[in-house]
């Protein structure tokens, strides 16, 4: 299997592509603010062609790119129903200093063709399979996907679900903090410890260690900063 990605933009967001190898089919996961560039030339050194872009959520951080890229290759995004009205309308999501930094107003629009996400369902998208899992408490429709590698191991896009060393922020419009902690426990921990994680914001990780030492996990008082718009 193919996974690359490259961080985009003023959050830093993760853009992921992943193919069965070079040359062939691939699915775009979250391109993000400034991501188009980026992307194609990533897209170009492997030999790529895009076939489907899922989002893990609806933050503009993880959508801003997902209409030119979607449009400019004929191809749906897929997002959980949940998180949908932020295609078009991202200031349902963000934070007031967030909206700030953008005078108050950002303006973005849906791709042409939308999917939306169910729970517990497979994708059949570029040769490989994805499950679908919802892991609300970020937003409403936040969802981790999930992918077989060559051996075996679980390669999980877990959005801004699960970070290195942290989880993401609640405090925005649809966030729940409990809600989270239930999504990470139910639908992340009880994954092996080799499952490798790809997360919206920051470095890999891995299951086993988050499990061991993700202070989010391990205590419920006051925690780390988090990462995310």
């Amino acid at each position: 299997m193919l996974v690359a990605g490259f961080p985009a933009g003023s959050f830093q967001t993760n853009c992921y592509v992943l193919a069965r190898e070079a040359g062939e089919a691939c699915i775009v996961v979250d391109p993000g603010q400034d991501a188009v560039e980026p992307l194609e030339a990533l897209l170009a050194e492997h030999r790529l062609t895009p076939v489907a872009v899922l989002l893990t959520h609806g933050h503009f951080d993880h959508t801003f790119s997902v209409a030119p890229v979607c449009d400019g290759n004929d191809i749906p995004a897929w997002i959980h129903p949940e998180d949908r009205d932020m295609l078009a309308d991202p200031m349902k999501g963000i934070s007031a200093e967030s909206a700030a930094l953008f005078g108050g107003r950002l303006e973005l629009r849906e791709p042409r063709s939308v999917e939306l996400l169910t729970d517990g369902s497979d994708l059949e998208l570029a040769g490989l399979t994805l499950r679908v899992d919802h892991t609300p408490g970020h937003t409403r429709g936040s969802v981790v996907f999930t992918t077989p590698s060559d051996d075996g191991t679980e390669v999980i896009l877990a959005g801004d679900t699960l970070f290195a060393g942290s989880v993401g922020r609640t405090d925005l419009p649809g966030g729940s903090h409990q809600q989270l902690l239930d999504s990470v426990r139910d639908k992340l921990l009880v994954r092996d410890d080799s499952g490798f994680v790809l997360p919206g914001h920051g470095p890999t990780t891995t299951i086993g260690r988050e499990r061991a030492t993700n202070p989010f996990l391990q205590d419920l008082g006051e925690q780390p900063a988090r990462r995310g718009l």
